[in-house]
């Protein structure tokens, strides 16, 4: 499926597991999470700034693999452990004077829909929670899976537009 967006979007928000993961979590004997990151969705995210747009991470983990996110591309928007992800979006929406029109939301599970219906571009992975196809209107769902490429896909197509 190609992706419908605009050329007129200037922030990409996205969820973090199952988005950039495919939503497995790697516990070690002495309780240490890991998760696997796929270099082409890190690739995406170095394209869509490249491009001059900005790039936020909202998630519902704290995690210290978002501060690699933070500290490899300086994105200053790296939310973690939010339970409310539509406040946190409002706020960033409102700090930089966006309007709907100009923001893209990437996310998999029910946690995301107050977010995804802040804004009118809204994406799911391929291995997203069924339930969110008929909870967001005009949702899109990307060809790649969450972890494999979903991230790519997005930038593909917005640094495509220029």
């Amino acid at each position: 499926m190609t992706l419908k967006l605009s050329k007129d979007i200037k922030l990409i928000v996205s969820d973090f597991d199952g988005v950039f993961t495919d939503g497995s979590v790697y516990i070690s004997e002495k309780n240490e999470v890991q998760k696997k990151l796929n270099f082409k969705d890190i690739m995406g995210v170095s394209m869509i700034l490249k491009s001059g747009r900005n790039f936020a991470i909202i998630s519902g983990e704290e995690s210290n693999i978002l501060n690699y996110f933070k500290d490899k591309f300086n994105i200053d928007e790296i939310h973690g452990g939010i339970r409310h992800k539509g406040i946190v979006l409002d706020e960033i929406m409102r700090k930089y004077d966006l309007k709907p029109s100009e923001v893209l939301y990437i996310g998999d599970d029910i946690n995301d829909i107050a977010a995804m219906e802040l804004v009118e571009f809204r994406i799911a992975p391929k291995n997203l929670n069924p339930v969110l196809t008929f909870k967001v209107q005009n949702l899109q769902i990307t060809d790649a899976t969450g972890g494999d490429g979903a991230i790519r896909e997005i930038a593909d197509t917005l640094v495509g537009m220029g």
